[in-house]
């Protein structure tokens, strides 16, 4: 499959001179880590902290975000790229002015667009009336082409770990793969579910020991979310923990790991533009098919 319109899809991001926004990948080698559950109360703790935020639901067919927060999006991506709808359209309002784009059905056709669709798709991410500052996008878990490809595209990767074997060696290989096959680097590591502070910093510990070892990475340590019975009392009521039980240990610490974000570097640069990461996956997701 041949890769269309780069300079035509350059020439659409030009128009608007977006602003910077942070794309930010929430991942997870292996499901069962609560990789969801975080991407959504983190994006609630940016919206509560003052932040304009959206969160791209990737997880294709499953649309477990729609169903941590109990919505029933009528529209979703796939509306936007058949012309249907803009994005602005789709958005669905969360908790806290969080806004969601319901994705999941409209993923599986980002490998397959003709280039009118191409286009289309990257110009209804540069006409995005609303103005964000911070875009979480919440992968599948596994080390799939499509979730290899979602970490290309986006400028930061947290990669959601918890205290099991078979999770440290999940995210092992999915770091692996994406610094032998594609040359990233960079990574923040969120130990889940973990029964005090120093179980978390002991559990990136172990990952940091084996990386260092075989691979050239630079991993850091973004924090730990205590195990806490609040979050399931918040998953069945269908609501964010971190509005629901704002006081417990795992929303103080989540609210935390948001004002962290706000010191992380922000690249000014077309990489910071949600057209230039809407069209990166579309490459990518070529590239694949190649």
């Amino acid at each position: 499959m041949q890769i269309h319109n780069v300079d035509q899809a350059a020439g659409i991001r030009r128009l608007n001179h977006p602003r910077p926004v942070r794309v930010i990948a929430v991942t997870s080698g292996k499901g069962g880590v609560g990789k969801t559950n975080v991407a959504v109360n983190l994006g609630v703790a940016l919206s509560r902290q003052g932040r304009r935020t959206a969160l791209l639901d990737a997880d294709m067919g499953l649309a477990n975000v729609d169903i941590l927060l109990g919505l029933q999006p009528r529209f979703n991506l796939s509306h936007v790229i058949a012309g249907q709808k803009s994005l602005d359209e789709i958005l669905v309002e969360g908790p806290e002015g969080l806004r969601i784009v319901p994705a999941a059905s409209g993923i599986q056709q980002m490998a397959e667009l003709t280039p009118v669709e191409q286009a289309g798709l990257i110009r209804a991410f540069s006409e995005l009336r609303l103005p964000l500052e911070v875009l979480i996008v919440d992968t599948a878990a596994g080390i799939s082409a499509t979730v290899v490809n979602f970490a290309r595209a986006c400028q930061e990767i947290v990669v959601v770990v918890c205290d099991e074997p078979t999770s440290l060696t999940d995210a092992y290989a999915f770091i692996k793969l994406l610094y032998r096959d594609y040359g990233l680097y960079q990574f923040q590591v969120l130990c889940n579910q973990v029964r005090s502070a120093e179980q978390g910093r002991q559990l990136f510990e172990k990952l940091y020991r084996v990386t260092d070892r075989y691979l050239d990475v630079a991993l850091r340590y973004f924090g730990a979310v205590p195990h806490d019975e609040a979050v399931r009392k918040a998953v069945q009521q269908q609501r964010p923990f971190v509005t629901a039980f704002p006081g417990s240990p795992a929303s103080q610490a989540i609210q935390g790991l948001a004002r962290k974000i706000d010191h992380w570097p922000v690249q000014d640069t077309p990489s910071g533009q949600l057209a230039f990461f809407v069209e990166r996956m579309i490459q990518y997701s070529a590239e694949a098919l190649v």
